[in-house]
């Protein structure tokens, strides 16, 4: 196992949270990565790291087929400025690559905000590394890391 998926096996351990990975072939999509998986592109949740206009970031969790709402993912946070980093700061804030972020085991602590549409459900997300995805149930995810659960997402197609 590449260091990327033992540094989040550990912490999903430290913080007795069941994850299951599951190696699946490279995909081009996210709707690829859910047909390779076999569930729907709402059962991939996207891990998107957020920077706040003070250099901090954030973790918002979105449902693949859906995006961030940035009104509402603002409201919430209470910030009037919310961007999507470059991938260099994006992996300078995580630790881990595009493609591959998930919460569990980032190198900072970062807050969570998890879309409201995920709870009760088991999700499938980043796994720290290419190739593979990680299985996890949602509630346990939140109360895990105390993350705020809100409306934050809107249909893709809104964009």
């Amino acid at each position: 196992m590449s260091d990327a998926l033992n540094r989040v096996e550990e912490a999903a351990r430290e913080r007795g949270l069941a994850v299951e990975f599951r190696e699946r072939p490279a995909a081009k999509s996210l709707p690829e990565a859910a047909e390779l998986l076999g569930i729907p592109p709402a059962g991939i949740v996207k891990t998107l790291v957020v920077k706040r206009a003070d250099d901090s970031y954030l973790f918002a969790l979105v449902p693949g087929d859906r995006a961030i709402s940035w009104p509402k993912l603002r409201a919430v946070v209470g910030v009037n400025r919310l961007k999507l980093p470059d991938p260099d700061a994006a992996l300078a804030a995580t630790g881990y690559e595009r493609g591959t972020i998930v919460p569990i085991g980032s190198t900072s602590d970062w807050p969570i905000y998890a879309d409201e549409r995920i709870v009760g459900e088991r999700i499938a997300m980043g796994a720290g590394a290419h190739g593979y995805s990680l299985f996890v149930d949602a509630d346990a995810l939140i109360a895990a890391y105390g993350a705020t659960v809100a409306d934050i997402s809107q249909p893709a197609e809104e964009r």
